[in-house]
């Protein structure tokens, strides 16, 4: 498949995010041309439009696969797999927040809750432990608050995800906000 240059752009960038995000380029092109195509491709043709090896496609799949971003279906008369992204922006931002927050913050906060239940925390410096108590008390809040705003409809999220500054605002109080609180809503509400 030849991709038009608006296609080509979109994929390219969404490589080079992905490397500033950690993940491999290959691995987000392919997302990003499964999300901007918009059906189900098989990965010779993936391999194809992309000019990348079928190894590398094959590996790649795989991590979108394990991460929850893609999903296999099958088409009537082609014994081929056929592999398809979420075309809801919301339901793939909750999925990438919710396995990042799985891989890398989670693990984290157990390491935390471990450490300071060890048997020579209580040996380490008052204010080494009370650094690594706060640090969990944060990751622990903000970790609640993650999963509540994974819990959130779309549109609630995206309400959430608009009110912040005027949020900010509001909790300093004062000078700092409106005089009229019905002035923190953005107009779109």
């Amino acid at each position: 498949m030849e991709l038009s240059t608006v296609a080509r752009k979109f994929v390219v960038h969404w490589g080079e995010m992905g490397t500033a995000w950690g993940v491999n380029r290959t691995v987000s092109q392919i997302h990003a041309l499964l999300f901007f195509h918009g059906r189900p491709l098989h990965a010779e043709e993936i391999a194809d439009t992309l000019t990348v090896a079928r190894s590398n496609v094959s590996t790649s799949l795989k991590e979108l696969l394990n991460w929850n971003l893609i999903r296999t279906t099958q088409l009537l008369g082609d014994r081929r797999d056929y592999y398809e992204t979420s075309l809801d922006v919301w339901e793939l931002f909750r999925t990438v927040v919710r396995e990042r927050k799985e891989r890398e913050f989670d693990p984290t906060v157990r390491m935390l809750r471990e450490l300071v239940k060890e048997e020579g925390f209580g040996a380490e410096a008052a204010d080494a432990q009370d650094r690594v108590r706060e640090t969990l008390r944060l990751m622990e809040s903000l970790g609640l608050w993650a999963d509540e705003m994974l819990r959130l409809s779309p549109a609630t999220l995206e309400k959430v995800l608009r009110m912040g500054a005027s949020v900010q605002k509001f909790v300093r109080g004062g000078d700092a906000g409106p005089a009229d609180p019905s002035e923190l809503l953005p107009p779109t509400f």
